[in-house]
């Protein structure tokens, strides 16, 4: 697996995470909701990452 590709999905996590902390402090929902779609972008970046790496295992 691309260590990068995690890197940047862990990142993307974080952003999300503080986007809807922000979002929480301020009462803004629009702010909440683009926290917790960026988190489940994360999510999905890890999962395709875990697939190719099941891939790989399995090829190899």
């Amino acid at each position: 697996m691309s260590l990068e590709e995690r890197a940047k999905a862990t990142a993307k996590n974080i952003e999300g995470k503080a986007q809807e902390a922000v979002g929480n402090v301020t009462g803004d929902p629009k702010d909440q909701a683009e926290g917790q779609a960026k988190q489940a972008e994360s999510q999905v970046r890890h999962a395709v990452e875990d697939v190719k790496d099941s891939v790989k295992k399995n090829i190899d």
